[in-house]
């Protein structure tokens, strides 16, 4: 029984994680779509599993965006949770970014898909160098303006994640490709979301 349950894991270790990662991702998915602190412990998990995935499947770019995972999920947490001392209410709502950061991120984008571009051709085998480092710079990016709790970030996941559904389709991870499909058509609902919670807000 154990020998059989090894060679199940040997022979589907990838599609296992891939379908595992998927439900993580859905819910995560939900939870940001309620603007809810808890996606960031999720956002904790999943890179643990993607590490493996992304490895094997030869997406060295996404190999490395799920160490910034790792990394921004903690930021993203201690933004989300830290109160005011008076009110004891959150001191990061849900706003629109600013002219000044905006120009930054979308330099920053520019700068990281270059960055990311040379390391893929330069030190890895990597069949899709552009397509991977565009998708992982925007991503970048995106993750930080959800740490900020900018509404704006919806729109970039939006191309982001359209981009990552061909792709991981394309490269034999089916179960990733269609969350990131999900993902995409469910970045318009959360856009819209993300901007009602805003204005009941004020």
């Amino acid at each position: 029984m154990w020998s059989d349950l090894i060679t199940f894991w040997q022979t589907h270790n990838l599609l296992i994680l891939d379908a595992t990662g998927t439900i993580l991702g859905l819910i995560y998915l939900y939870l940001e779509y309620k603007a809810n602190v808890w996606l960031w412990l999720i956002s904790m998990v999943m890179p643990a599993i993607d590490l493996f995935v992304y490895f094997k499947a030869g997406l060295y770019a996404d190999f490395g965006m799920a160490i910034y995972y790792l990394m921004i999920a903690i930021y993203g947490w201690v933004m989300w949770t830290r109160k005011s001392k008076q009110t004891h209410k959150n001191l990061l709502p849900i706003s629109h970014v600013p002219m000044r950061q905006g120009i930054g991120a979308g330099l920053s984008f520019l700068m990281l898909w270059g960055v990311i571009y040379f390391i893929l051709v330069r030190f890895t085998n990597s069949t899709v160098p552009v397509q991977d480092g565009f998708c992982n710079a925007l991503s970048i990016v995106a993750l930080w303006m959800l740490a900020r709790k900018y509404v704006e970030q919806w729109l970039l996941w939006l191309v982001a994640d359209a981009l990552f559904c061909v792709l991981y389709i394309n490269k034999g991870v089916p179960f990733h490709g269609l969350l990131y499909g999900f993902y995409t058509v469910m970045a318009v609902f959360g856009y819209r979301n993300w901007l009602r919670l805003m204005k009941a807000a004020k």
